[in-house]
């Protein structure tokens, strides 16, 4: 079976995403690319920069638009292992993402297609074309695995103090 861009891409999200983990952060990884290359590469870091917007798809946005020296990324497409939150999901109507790429939906917090359907919004000046469920079950599992032995930690630590 030969993989497709988008399978492919989502695997260097998911080696961004182990990244994110392996420091302790909620597993997230995210590539911006542009007609097949790719323009950055990020990771979950809210914990280790102290800031609640160091989400990978912010990260990622903002060292292309860096390199590319504009805030307008038209033409790009943001492979991300979660689905965004309504920041992140924001942020990439304003940078005018062309599409974006999800592999686990986020039943408490996605606002792609799972809580909120923003990029379907009318009133809104700019549309994101959204494909989800690329490797949905390996990031799912990987976060599912994250948060699973994050209790079991805190189990372990409870017992420990008690």
């Amino acid at each position: 079976m030969t993989e497709t861009l988008d399978e492919r891409m989502m695997d260097l999200a998911l080696e961004e995403a182990r990244r994110a983990g392996a420091g302790g952060e909620v597993p997230v990884g995210a590539v911006l690319v542009r007609d097949g290359a790719v323009l950055a590469r990020a990771h979950n870091r809210p914990l280790a920069l102290q800031d609640p917007t160091a989400h990978a798809e912010v990260l990622a946005v903002r060292a292309a638009a860096s390199t590319a020296g504009n805030y307008r990324l038209p033409g790009t497409t943001l492979y991300v292992t979660l689905e965004p939150c309504i920041m992140c999901a924001g942020m990439l109507l304003q940078a005018r993402i062309a599409r974006l790429v999800f592999g686990a939906a986020d039943p408490k917090g996605g606002a792609a297609v799972s809580l909120y359907r923003l990029f379907e919004d009318a009133r809104l000046n700019h549309r994101v074309a959204v494909t989800g469920g690329v490797r949905a079950a390996a990031c799912a599992e990987l976060l599912s695995g994250f948060f699973r032995e994050k209790r079991v930690d805190s189990a372990a630590h409870s017992r420990d103090a008690g």
